[in-house]
């Protein structure tokens, strides 16, 4: 891979290694274990740039390439997926006001939350609505000068933490997406304990009653709150999503190849029976294949390319189903030590399940990725067919 990588990807992921080998990895258990980020290292990551850096340098922030992007996230995913999904959650906002917000909004909110001085989470998902967003029964009605929100988000991600959230609705002209404040009358915020995995992630259920929000902080007209709004959020979430379970299986390799070099059984090294290297040869190669669809992710990306939604989608699913295949071989290496809280390769077992349903379960992609095939298998027989009657006709 390091062949395929510019300077400027390799230096980027060269510092979010360092970072998260001295910053994250150290507390990765502990945050599991607390189920919280401490605020001070929230900080810690504002101040060293991380929430901010795939923001144009425009409004203070890193402007890293998406492939740059990606690889950083690979290294969070494989210290801390909690840290990851608040990277992930932050920039689904900042991705979405940098491209449907007015110049005002832009001006307003991504240099603080470039600096990480403001964090953002998005609040699409409900009790009812998940993988069908367009289902949401939040109710923005239209009030002079704005809209009263009524309704409740559940699941939301640092929900606890975030000072602005980016919220999902329906109103008489259609999906509409608003940022409200933490600080906003009639929001109210309650914690949501006891997540499968990512229990850093700080869950929180948010209710509305009679939430007033303001014109100017509406984001794109009422509307295109989903086509647009929602899907350049979702997009992006999917992207780092699918870099941080490559992150995971990152991890998930290197403690069991290690674990299998150690432990020994029937008189031999685990990493000398057939078995275990039959498990470390798949992982290994599925991996690699992840990294793989996510680097070609990242370069259509990076080249506006049309069918770059496609092939994040693909890496995605692909990258998901890889990971939760690694962290459970990982548990099996490991035997009952893999079974116990607090071991590495037991949380990534965890938070591996989760990558599975979040920003798209495995089956809504694999109706997508068909949806895909069966669109160029009807493509090209229309044009077989076109090229047939012409030979006819001539």
């Amino acid at each position: 891979m390091e062949l395929l990588l510019d300077d400027a990807a390799r230096s980027a992921q060269a510092r979010a290694r360092t970072f998260v080998d001295r910053a994250v990895m150290p507390f990765a258990a502990e945050y599991d274990r607390d189920q919280r980020v401490p605020t001070e290292h929230v900080q810690a990551l504002a101040a060293e740039g991380w929430l901010g850096k795939d923001i144009s340098s425009e409004y203070g922030g890193g402007g890293l390439d998406p492939l740059s992007f990606g690889l950083t996230i690979e290294e969070f995913g494989r210290g801390c997926s909690s840290i990851r999904s608040l990277l992930t959650v932050h920039g689904m906002v900042t991705c979405a006001l940098a491209r449907w917000g007015s110049p005002a909004q832009r001006e307003r909110f991504l240099p603080p939350f470039a600096r990480g001085a403001e964090l953002a989470a998005l609040a699409f998902t409900e009790p009812s609505s998940g993988t069908d967003l367009s289902g949401v029964s939040t109710h923005a009605q239209a009030a002079k000068d704005g809209f009263t929100l009524s309704g409740h988000k559940l699941w939301i991600t640092f929900g606890q933490l975030a000072d602005w959230f980016l919220v999902l609705a329906q109103s008489a002209a259609g999906p509409v997406t608003l940022l409200v404040p933490r600080s906003a009358p009639g929001l109210r915020i309650t914690p949501l304990p006891g997540p499968l995995g990512t229990r850093g992630s700080m869950l929180a259920e948010l209710g509305f009653e009679a939430c007033f929000v303001p014109s100017e902080q509406v984001l794109a007209k009422p509307g295109l709150g989903l086509s647009l709004v929602g899907a350049t959020a979702l997009d992006h979430g999917r992207f780092t999503v699918a870099w941080g379970c490559v992150g995971i299986m990152e991890a998930c390799l290197r403690h069991s190849a290690e674990h299998a070099m150690q432990r020994k059984q029937f008189g031999a090294p685990l990493a000398e029976h057939q078995l275990i290297r039959r498990l470390l040869s798949d992982m290994t190669t599925s991996l690699r294949a992840a990294r793989s669809l996510c680097l070609h992710a990242a370069r259509l990306r990076a080249a506006l390319h049309h069918d770059s939604v496609t092939e994040t989608s693909v890496a995605k699913y692909f990258a998901a189903q890889a990971a939760m295949r690694a962290a459970a071989d990982a548990v099996q290496i490991h035997g009952a030590l893999g079974c116990q809280p607090g071991q590495t390769v037991e949380r990534c077992f965890r938070d591996a399940k989760v990558m599975e349903i979040i920003e798209g379960t495995n089956e809504m992609h694999q109706l997508m990725i068909a949806d895909l095939s069966l669109q160029d298998a009807a493509q090209r027989r229309g044009m077989a067919e076109a090229a047939r009657r012409a030979v006819g006709g001539t």
